[in-house]
Formats: C-alpha cells, structure tokens, sequence
C-alpha cells in the first residue's frame, strides 16, 4: 500500500506503463522487493519499476535521481540502476515513479559481502569515481551531512535509545567515537556528490563480492566522510585498512575521524531500527541488525580503520 491507500499490484504497473510508456508495457512484469520508500518490479531482462508506497520525500528523491544520476552513471565502475524513464502522478497514481535499468544481486543486510579484498578494492574504486566537485545547484543534504557537530542531538537520543533497549555492550566506547568525531577539523574542501545512503540494505552482492550500488535517491554534495562510512558499515573486518589505501586521493586525518563518527551514527541508526522490526514495530527491518553490530564492533575495537 502506498499513503495514497491505492493498493500497488501488477496490473496497477501494468496500466500505468500502458497509459504513460506503452512501449514497455508487453514486457514480463515480476514483483521485486519493498524498499524504505519505494516498491520495486522488475521489468523485462533489463529493466525495473520503482514506485513510491511509502514516505512522502520519496515523490522528491525520485525526481532528483531521474534528474541528476544519468550524468553520474557513466563513470562508476559498479552497476547502478540509471533513469530510463519518468512517470508522473496521474488518476491511477498520484505520485512519480521511476523506470530504470535493472542491477541483479542480493541485498548485503541478508547477503554481507565476505570477499573482502575484492569489496574493499570495489568500494574504493566506486567512490573515488563519485567523489567528484559537484556543480552549482546540485542538491543539499537535506538531514546528511554537515559537520558530526549538527547531528550531536540525534547522535545522543539513539545512543541512550539503543542502550537502553539493552543493544550495546559498550556505550562509552561508541560514545567516544563520536566524540572524537565532533572534536575533528570540518570538511574543508569543495563539495563533492556523495550516495548520501550507503548501508548494507543499499549495496548489492554476488558470491560474497560486491556487485552494485541501489538507492541514489539521498544523492547530494558535500563532504566525502559521510560516505568513507561505509567501510565500517559494509566490508568484512580488516577490510578498511585496503579500502582506505586505495580510495583517492588519500584519506586525511580529520576526514577519518569524522567517517568513523558518521558510520557509529548510522550503525545506531540501523540498530534501532532493526530492534524495532525484531518487535514488530512499523518500519522495523531485524536484517539491518547484523551488519549494524558488526560495524559498531569493528569501530571500537581500534582507533583507527
């Protein structure tokens, strides 16, 4: 269901491409996944529908995505599913919906990547291609990004809500992270594209390898930490060490205390979130809970990658 109440079934995708695409409305429709925001049909061999069931701010992400991510897509290395076609909100569904390219693989919250020289080495590559000066008017962060500084209240009400649901054995060691975090020099340089939403549900793998990356509808520009994240979030342990060695250009100091920072924050993220779906709470999803521990163990076991 979507918050318009219209039920979201193959025959619903299959009028809508009739009305708006007909040209692919003979191809093999099949359902795909429920995402955070949108549902996904695959579409053919090729291709995939995505249509927004539930956030609001999902209307805006895909537009943004069909906008901005067909110039970005050419130069990553990893598969990612690129904008073919708008469609907009109409009697049948008063929303937008996107068709674009169809990536396969299997979700890494149910999936983990486990080759772990390939996932560093393909991450890397990944975003050293993305991370690239934005232009003038590509879009802002909305609640990501900025200095650790600006997330220090929501940092605070997910770690005392993640402590007590009795989810971390050691709240002062991630606390410190993230104080460490705060305590770094800012982003000094120009803005850069970033995913903007680099979690294990986001990223895709094959055989233990990582072989794409979903979801840019969180795209904007900014500082590179927020994404250098992701190599606590997503690859296997002692990974990070490679994956920072080989992401251009190199990592800076400040620049790695303010990722290490920004992964403990979505790691609470995700954690809580998972607990609720382990509850059966609205909007829980239990398999983000691995990959979250997993990340928030790795994190305070060093001080460093």
């Amino acid at each position: 269901m979507s918050h318009t109440g219209i039920d979201v079934t193959a025959g619903l995708v299959r009028k809508l491409l009739r009305d708006q695409h007909p040209d692919l409305a003979g191809l093999p429709l099949e359902f795909g996944a429920h995402g955070w925001d949108n549902q996904l049909w695959r579409l053919g061999d090729h291709l995939a529908v995505r249509l927004p069931y539930a956030t609001h701010s999902a209307d805006e992400l895909l537009r943004k995505e069909h906008t901005w991510l067909p110039a970005l897509a050419p130069r990553l290395p990893l598969p990612v599913p690129v904008p073919q076609r708008l469609g907009e909100p109409s009697e049948r569904f008063p929303r937008p919906w996107l068709v674009t390219t169809w990536v396969p693989g299997e979700p890494a919250d149910r999936f983990p990547a486990t080759r772990a020289a390939q996932a560093a080495d393909a991450l890397a590559a990944f975003l050293t291609a993305l991370h690239r000066p934005a232009p003038v008017g590509a879009p802002a962060g909305r609640d990501r990004g900025g200095p650790p500084a600006d997330h220090a209240t929501g940092f605070a009400g997910l770690l005392t809500s993640a402590t007590e649901l009795g989810l971390l054995a050691d709240p002062g060691a991630v606390r410190a992270v993230w104080e460490d975090a705060v305590a770094a020099p800012c982003w000094a340089g120009p803005p850069l594209w970033l995913h903007g939403d680099l979690h294990a549900a986001n990223v895709l793998t094959s055989d233990g390898a990582l072989c794409g990356v979903i979801d840019f509808g969180d795209m904007f520009a900014g500082d590179p930490a927020w994404d250098l994240a992701a190599a606590w979030l997503l690859l296997p342990d002692g990974a990070a060490d490679r994956f920072l060695a080989a992401y251009g250009p190199s990592v800076d100091a400040a620049t790695l205390r303010r990722a290490r920072g920004y992964a403990a924050l979505k790691a609470l993220v995700c954690l809580v979130i998972a607990d609720a779906g382990a509850h059966g709470r609205p909007g829980g999803k239990p398999s983000w809970g691995p990959p979250a521990r997993a990340a928030l163990r790795r994190l305070v076991a060093t001080a460093g990658p």
